[in-house]
This record gives structure tokens, sequence and C-alpha cells, in this order.
């Protein structure tokens, strides 16, 4: 395979990667909190914003411009 083949550069690949490691920390710190079923800071609040910062720096890698060479 060529690198025309694929449709993201490398710059984009390693920047989803980030952001799925985004995503499962906010996953992980919704699991984290000490209230039952979650309803403290870090299960209502804390998790879900980084959990969602997560996924918009997902769109973020998958629409960046590739550098042209």
């Amino acid at each position: 395979m060529n690198k025309d083949s694929f449709p993201f550069s490398p710059k984009n690949y390693k920047l989803m990667l980030i952001g799925i490691g985004i995503i499962v920390l906010g996953f992980i710190i919704i699991g984290l909190d000490s209230e039952p079923h979650g309803f403290g800071f870090m299960g209502l609040t804390l998790g879900p914003i980084i959990t969602l910062t997560g996924f918009i720096f997902e769109f973020y890698a998958i629409f960046s411009k590739s550098e042209n060479k």
C-alpha cells in the first residue's frame, strides 16, 4: 500500500489516538466517582466535560488538513 491510499496523514492518526485517550480518561474519571451511582462532582460534571472535549478533539483530528509535500 502506498501513502496515497490512506485517507488521513500520520498527523491525523496521532491526533485521533490522543482524542481516544482523552475520551477514555473522561470515562475513567466518571467511574472513579465515590458517590453512589456516580452522582458526585466527578461523575456528573468533570468526567462528561473531559469526555465531550475528547469528542470535539476527535472532530478536529478528522477535519484537520494534512500537509501537502
